[in-house]
């Protein structure tokens, strides 16, 4: 086949594709191209995700009418002249591809005027085709409306994710840019409603709060701190509140969002040992140095960068990030006091003897697992692992993974209890054994088709993070089938009306965000796994936590329940209810049989 030059078209829709991957790619360009214009106010308007209509409107400075058709070619910036430049950069964009790429794949319309004009001017911009420039009337700023992405190019059309999906990841791109630029004003909506909106007046754990709830952003602490050159501020999480994944982790350099894996490293780096295997720290870190030191002419989309000094930034980041963490977290030690706690359980408040644990247990004391209790500052918090095989209570194991009748003997730490049985000894986990109880009676009702409700008192409102009620719509036929009435009661507002019958006197914002909080996208094709898991996370949530203590009779009837478990000796997601000391071992241990 001979060489020949590709159409222009052609190239020009292959240079898309490195830039505009999906609707957030183009969102991200146009919102560094406000950014650079010295924008103060963004407004984002989207539709169908994304796929029909993305506009982004800003006052910034605006593009000259003359200047117009050249914005919209390839290749065409005002941020460099020489190559020397590409290592001075303090722009978000340089590269001039961005609006070319886009016009390439959509319709698009810039509409703009300079603050010198008397009026803007409009250009139209068809699958990589330019109209001519059009006078009329505009305010100051620039608006670029980009209508049927990929309508030109079917298949990159198919391979986009779910309406939810591609809205989640357009939310959390804003947000993280609403947290780089505090003074801008960002509002972004969806035909509907308004789905994100900052005040721009550079309170950042504000914005912190539209991304991850108000409980969450109180907790996160503060990072700033600087030396030789580099500078580092934003917010880390404390270790009582992780994620089940590094989606929660945010960098920027010099106001650029990047994805680099060695600042990663730093950062996860500075939680080691403080962490449980498969736990992940929540922070949104902005990392300011010299552009000479770093080079952002990588990748196309300039999510990856390269460090003069890589090691230099790496240490600087661990140890900026530890040294927060030990200044807010100080080594934890157990009070003389807890000794004389467990002669004080049976007068505890509250308490009923025999009360039954399919129906009842405390309310949780803290939002988000976050506060220091022995579950969340003991660093005790549990690995959510997939539930990829689950099995309906009438399944029966082929070998015996039941536990004999025990003995209660009582609690230790408030956290686990301690029972003899033929064999030995048996420590249990009794948040983990809680979850396991909780998890086979819901799947049980789940299988009978007959999950009793409960009324509450007063219906209680859950405000949750824009991304986060989107993920919950989808999840309200479960909620609904599972014996919950949830309904939408504003903007990323929900109001529960009645709880499942073996949840009573939980916290239905507890169950709302278990449903939300370390969401994979697709995680699993088949319904009756989303339904297995969905339920094993609002058990976990709403199971009796580590550091509560329990009367003699909650104890037994604990231990009662999970005897009659078909899986007793896992929690849902895998975690050991309990650990087995047997005879034999005791008596090795003790010398009454040899040496050890």
């Amino acid at each position: 086949m001979p060489i020949r030059l590709l159409p222009s078209e052609v190239s020009s829709q292959i240079a898309a594709g490195e830039v505009v991957e999906r609707p957030a790619s183009v969102v991200k360009e146009l919102i560094e191209n406000s950014l650079d214009a010295g924008a103060k106010n963004i407004l984002i308007s989207i539709a169908d995700a994304g796929r029909t209509l993305i506009e982004a409107a800003d006052d910034g400075v605006g593009i000259p009418a003359d200047e117009l058709e050249l914005a919209a070619a390839r290749h065409a910036t005002s941020k460099l002249i020489l190559s020397e430049d590409l290592f001075h950069i303090q722009t978000l964009g340089f590269r001039g591809e961005a609006l070319a790429s886009i016009g390439s794949v959509s319709r698009m319309t810039i509409v703009s005027r300079v603050e010198s004009a008397k009026e803007g001017a409009r250009l139209r911009v068809e699958g990589g085709v330019s109209g001519k420039v059009e006078k009329v009337g505009a305010a100051r700023g620039t608006t670029i409306r980009v209508e049927n992405l990929f309508y030109n190019v079917p298949a990159r059309l198919k391979f986009l994710k779910t309406d939810t999906t591609e809205r989640r990841a357009i939310d959390s791109l804003v947000t993280r840019y609403a947290l780089a630029y505090p003074n801008v004003r960002f509002k972004v909506t969806d035909g509907k409603q308004v789905t994100l909106q900052t005040a721009g007046d550079g309170d950042r754990r504000a914005i912190l709060a539209s991304l991850y709830g108000v409980e969450v952003a109180r907790q996160m602490l503060e990072v700033m701190t600087g030396e030789d050159g580099l500078a580092l501020s934003g917010f880390i999480s404390p270790v009582s509140l992780t994620r089940s994944n590094r989606k929660e982790i945010t960098f920027f350099i010099n106001g650029r969002w990047v994805q680099e894996i060695s600042l990663n490293s730093a950062l996860l780096q500075a939680y080691h040992t403080l962490l449980m295997v498969g736990r992940y720290p929540l922070a949104a870190l902005f990392l300011d140095m010299s552009p000479e030191d770093v080079d952002v002419n990588v990748h196309p989309t300039k999510a990856e960068v390269r460090f003069r000094s890589q090691d230099k930034v790496f240490s600087f980041v661990q140890r900026s990030v530890r040294k927060a963490l030990l200044a807010y977290t100080p080594v934890p030690s157990v009070s003389p006091q807890l000794w004389g706690a467990r002669s004080r359980t049976e007068e505890l408040p509250g308490r009923q003897a025999g009360i039954d644990w399919s129906v009842a247990h405390d309310e949780m004391q803290n939002a988000e697992g976050g506060t220091q209790n022995a579950e969340g500052g003991m660093q005790k918090a549990e690995a959510q692992l997939p539930i990829t095989n689950y099995q309906s209570p009438n399944y029966q194991p082929s070998f015996s993974t039941g536990v004999p009748l025990l003995r209660l003997i009582g609690q230790i730490g408030s956290t686990y209890l301690v029972a003899e049985g033929p064999d030995g000894l048996y420590l249990v986990d009794q948040h983990a054994a809680h979850e396991r109880v909780l998890f086979e009676k819901l799947m049980a009702q789940h299988e009978s088709k007959s999950i009793p409700s409960q009324s509450l008192l007063a219906p209680e409102v859950v405000t949750l993070p824009p991304q986060s009620s989107k993920i919950l719509l989808e999840q309200l036929p479960f909620l609904n089938h599972f014996g919950f009435e949830v309904e939408e009661f504003g903007t990323n507002t929900f109001q529960v009306r009645a709880m499942p019958v073996l949840f009573a006197g939980g916290s239905p914002t507890m169950a709302l965000k278990a449903l939300v909080e370390d969401f994979e996208e697709d995680e699993s094709p088949l319904a009756a796994e989303v339904e297995a898991r969905l339920a094993a996370r609002v058990c976990k949530r709403l199971a009796v936590k580590a550091g509560q203590a329990l009367t003699s009779a909650e104890q037994r009837s604990l231990l009662n329940d999970l005897e009659a478990c078909q899986s007793p000796r896992t929690c849902p997601h895998g975690r050991p209810t309990m650990i087995h000391l047997s005879v034999d071992m005791l008596e090795k241990q003790f010398g009454r049989k040899g040496a050890r």
